[in-house]
């Protein structure tokens, strides 16, 4: 169904485009070239993948399926990924809910910037990139060594921007540390990525706030950088505003009235933290991200509190009445059947 709609795009962006090599539009036939489907991880079909300066970038192309649509997003894509700003006042405007990240720099051609516009080119969905040149950013750096600062959004207005002090000229090196800032340990989630978020396949660990709470939310993404790096290759943690995601507050037994409050989707079930004011006693959250590997939230959900010591008759026995936990609803927002061939399904 979508290969006509992809071959017709191709042509009005070989036309919008004309220039040989600077937009690619290709199709692998993945039974035929098994090994390419494996290196990319493909499981689903149709997939489709962007590429910049050779690779693959994390996100997969999610819009509407129109010739209309592929164009728009290219067109998008080829866009300029950094703002020039002509003096130091226009920083003060900056968007600053958004993550952020500025180059001082003497002049645009110089091996430096090159490299700096690659890394935003490759970024610019995470972070808003700004650049001054010459006169605009003189102050903030000395002649002939330019700079490249990172400045966070506005849950951490406490912080200060932090400077780049590797190598400006080594691609791999600012990259992975602009990746690291604007990619953040604890994530936002909106209907626009959840989809995205839910194929990476690890339970969520939500924080559901009003959408003014901001101090909440700082406590939060404080509390998991603290105590629960250890935990990010096992779980997805997340913000998400309570009021946009109201349904799973009433699957929860929960309003808009409860919030702030944490919860996990494990994709099965949902689990209530307790007392989000627990949140801030040291081994609480790691305790319970605990209790979900372990299996303890599914069985006290069924059989009731475990003893202190306890044996699998002492759980499942006496007059204690089994109750179903509540199903998960972000389960729904994952890529969808109507929409895709689920290899996972199939193997």
């Amino acid at each position: 169904m979508l290969a006509p709609v992809f071959d017709d795009a191709a042509d009005k962006v070989a036309a919008e485009f004309p220039v040989s090599g600077q937009v690619v539009m290709a199709k692998v036939d993945c039974d035929k070239e098994g090994s390419i489907a494996t290196r990319f991880h493909i499981t689903k079909y149709p997939t489709l993948k962007v590429f910049r300066n050779g690779q693959s970038t994390k996100r997969e192309y999610r819009g509407q399926r129109s010739a209309e649509a592929f164009l728009s997003f290219i067109q998008k894509q080829l866009a300029d990924p950094i703002r020039e700003f002509a003096d130091l006042k226009e920083l003060k405007e900056l968007d600053d809910t958004k993550r952020t990240v500025i180059g001082y720099f003497d002049q645009k051609d110089v091996p430096e910037y090159n490299v700096f516009r690659k890394v935003a080119t490759g970024l610019k969905e995470d972070c808003q990139f700004v650049v001054g040149f010459g006169a605009a950013s003189a102050q903030m750096h000395p002649q002939g060594q330019p700079i490249v600062v990172f400045r966070a959004d506005k849950a951490r207005s406490n912080d200060q921007d932090e400077t780049f002090v590797g190598n400006l000229n080594a691609y791999d090196e600012l990259n992975t540390w602009v990746t690291e800032k604007c990619v953040p340990l604890v994530r936002e989630i909106t209907f626009e990525n959840a989809e995205e978020l839910t194929e990476e396949g690890l339970p969520f660990l939500i924080l559901f706030h009003k959408p003014d709470d901001n101090e909440s939310v700082k406590k939060f993404k404080y509390l998991v950088t603290n105590e629960l790096l250890s935990e990010k290759k096992s779980v997805n943690f997340l913000t998400a505003d309570g009021v946009r995601f109201a349904h799973p507050l009433h699957h929860l037994g929960k309003s808009q009235s409860d919030l702030p409050l944490i919860a996990i989707d494990s994709f099965r079930h949902m689990y209530l933290f307790p007392d989000v004011k627990d949140m801030e006693v040291p081994g609480k959250l790691k305790s319970f991200l605990q209790d979900l590997y372990s299996g303890k939230l599914h069985r006290e959900f069924h059989y009731g509190p475990e003893p202190v010591t306890n044996t699998p008759n002492e759980i499942e026995g006496g007059n204690k009445k089994p109750t179903t936990p509540p199903e998960s609803t972000f389960k729904k927002l994952a890529p969808s059947k109507n929409r895709y061939t689920l290899l996972r399904d199939e193997l």
